[in-house]
């Protein structure tokens, strides 16, 4: 089917799954649109957070000489950084809902692609993998090329970095400090 498609490329299996890929993207991307993005909700946690963000980066930032001011200070930077964290935590629980028609939609076009293109190498890796990446690249495929790519790995790979970088074009990648909050401490720019 997929040299029905694109019958003089050399490479069609490989440019069907990216095609498939981006697509899929683009309707996962379509779905969170519709659940989350544009709800009033959505917005209101999101400027929260971009608003929690940059003002716990201002108060670190600024430095205070007396040992009563930063203990105050520290209270509040301690203040600031717990109404982020939770602010973050209900932004994701808030995207969880979406989560899971999305997880569903990705589950039916995987089963489809792997269908599709069962047993056969899509792409030419230009390197043998490392081992442990040569299990994930060479999976279900016959034959002992370690260049051969399966449909999942490069499924995998398209999908991560399509939907990644089409957040960020349209603006749906997670707010600045949602992003680490309460998972990476931010280092103090003192002892930085």
């Amino acid at each position: 089917m997929a040299a029905a498609l694109f019958p003089a490329l050399k490479y069609s299996d490989g440019l069907t799954v990216f095609g498939i890929s981006a697509c899929t993207a683009v309707i996962c991307e379509a779905i969170s649109w519709l659940l989350i993005y544009r709800t009033a909700s959505y917005k209101s946690l999101k400027s929260t957070i971009d608003k929690a963000s940059k003002k716990l980066e201002t108060m670190k930032t600024t430095t205070e000489p007396s040992l009563a001011t930063k203990k105050s200070k520290t209270k509040k930077i301690d203040r600031v950084e717990s109404s982020l964290k939770e602010s973050s935590r209900d932004l994701s629980l808030f995207k969880f809902k979406s989560g899971a028609v999305v997880a569903f939609v990705l589950f039916i076009v995987f089963g489809f692609m792997n269908n599709l293109f069962e047993g056969k190498a899509v792409a030419k890796l230009p390197f043998v993998p490392v081992r442990i990446v040569q299990k994930m690249s060479h999976r279900g495929l016959q034959g002992e090329d370690p260049t051969d790519c399966s449909m999942a790995f490069l499924y995998f790979l398209c999908s991560i970095s399509i939907r990644t970088n089409l957040q960020k074009f349209l603006g749906f990648s997670p707010p600045r400090g949602a992003a680490g909050a309460g998972l990476f401490p931010m280092p103090d720019p003192k002892t930085s």
